[in-house]
């Protein structure tokens, strides 16, 4: 995508956050949830790296969270779900490609588990209540889902979910879609460290920061303060 449509793009989202307040909705209505961690979890069982792939609204805010976690090594925006001949911000922004805009989390499981990931996703990183949208945003491509990549994380996957659903933790039911990982097609440059390179941009202040602070009051064990940025790690594969 060229600068020129990036930033009508960017102007229009500063048009709807700006609606989005103008009607009575601020970004102190959305709050984080404190939830229990999942009652089963998959257990670290070699040093190696390991990844995980989610999905919730703008990839922006939920890169900056994990980035700001303990044990992640990296976390890079991008596309899941469609064609890599697609995975392009111009096309996936059509909400016709199958793609939703993803994050590719890779960490250490001595250091944080799979199920930490699981909590950290549904109760900071975003709503997993809104079908087809978070805050302003609208549409497939904003869609609550998570990639997964084998039988264990989509087993700890559905029965975390099973379990907060039973406990009645959100006042809505969960939507998130779970669906096995095709593909991980990284996002373009100028949206890796999006959040951490544009805090004042008044989407990034109203919708990502309020999500870091979320994170370091509800898990302050696992808050990083500086957080791990693409370009200071291999991206890793999925």
């Amino acid at each position: 995508m060229n600068k020129l449509v990036f930033e009508l793009i960017l102007a229009a989202g500063a048009l709807a956050v700006a609606a989005w307040l103008f009607l009575g909705t601020s970004a102190a209505d959305d709050k984080a949830v404190k939830l229990p961690p999942p009652a089963k979890d998959i257990a670290a069982v070699t040093d190696a790296p390991e990844s995980a792939v989610f999905a919730g609204g703008c990839f922006w805010g939920v890169q900056a969270v994990f980035q700001h976690t303990d044990g992640v090594l990296n976390a890079v925006s991008g596309y899941a779900g469609g064609q890599k001949s697609t995975a392009t911000y111009e096309q996936t922004s059509s909400g016709s490609t199958g793609h939703a805009e993803s994050v590719l989390v890779t960490f250490d499981p001595k250091k944080i588990s799979y199920g930490k990931l699981l909590q950290i996703y549904f109760s900071v990183a975003h709503d997993p209540t809104t079908l087809n949208r978070q805050g302003p945003d609208r549409g497939t491509q904003y869609r609550s889902v998570v990639f997964y990549k084998d039988a264990a994380q989509k087993d700890v996957t559905e029965r975390y979910i099973a379990q907060l659903d039973a406990a009645k933790a959100f006042a809505g039911k969960i939507v998130t879609q779970v669906a096995p990982l095709a593909g991980f097609y990284p996002a373009e440059a100028y949206h890796q460290n999006y959040a951490t390179l544009n805090p004042n941009q008044l989407y990034i202040a109203t919708f990502d920061l309020p999500k870091i602070t979320h994170l370091k009051m509800l898990m302050p064990e696992i808050y990083r303060d500086k957080p791990v940025l693409v370009g200071s790690h291999e991206t890793g594969s999925p």
